[in-house]
């Protein structure tokens, strides 16, 4: 998806033209805005796999079989490796009350984040469940995108553009003006996905 908004400035001149001595021309400002929908082509599943236990490697064990079986899901579902990443891994000892007491000990936290990058949409909703049976336990992103953003973008900035200088036309117009070139052309971000 891209979203577009444009500001222009522009000059304005009177119908005729003006002589040589004559004032700066008028200014007109105006937006214009313009979002371009797509159907995605691929989807971000960043899924997160947490495990505790009091011994350091019994939490990494349990965390390390989780991943792995997430691993196998992604051969399963035939995508290529380069397209699954482990994103994070964090290893945090946790106290009860926040007191770093021995007997305040709730256990070692091993997370890890892995990306995966799903280029048939068709295989999302199974294989999110299975990760989920296979033990995800965190669900911290799904990002439907597509692989064209550039394409859209810029059809989303023409759009804009033509959607700005129509808006100077019909405002000029209705003060007997007429629209001359460009003095500034300001785009701002409102979201590209």
């Amino acid at each position: 998806i891209g979203v577009a908004a444009i500001t222009l400035v522009l000059a304005t001149c009177a119908g005729a033209p003006a002589p040589a001595a004559a004032a700066e021309p008028g200014i007109i400002s105006v937006t214009g805005e313009a979002e371009v929908r797509v159907v995605p082509d691929e989807v971000i599943l960043t899924l997160g796999v947490q495990t505790w236990d009091k011994d350091l490697k019994v939490a990494k064990a349990q965390n390390d079989k989780i991943v792995a079986k997430v691993l196998a899901l992604a051969t399963e579902y035939g995508i290529q490796p380069e397209h699954v990443q482990t994103d994070y891994i964090g290893i945090e000892p946790r106290y009860r009350n926040g007191y770093y007491e021995p007997s305040d000990f709730i256990g070692f936290f091993v997370h890890k984040n892995i990306v995966v990058t799903l280029r048939d949409l068709t295989k999302f909703e199974g294989l999110l469940s299975d990760a989920l049976t296979a033990g995800v336990n965190y669900v911290h992103g799904i990002q439907f995108r597509t692989t064209e953003l550039r394409k859209h973008r810029d059809e989303a900035r023409a759009l804009a553009i033509r959607a700005a200088r129509e808006k100077a036309v019909a405002l000029a117009g209705e003060l007997d003006q007429k629209v001359g070139a460009p003095r500034q052309i300001q785009e701002e971000y409102s979201g590209w996905w």
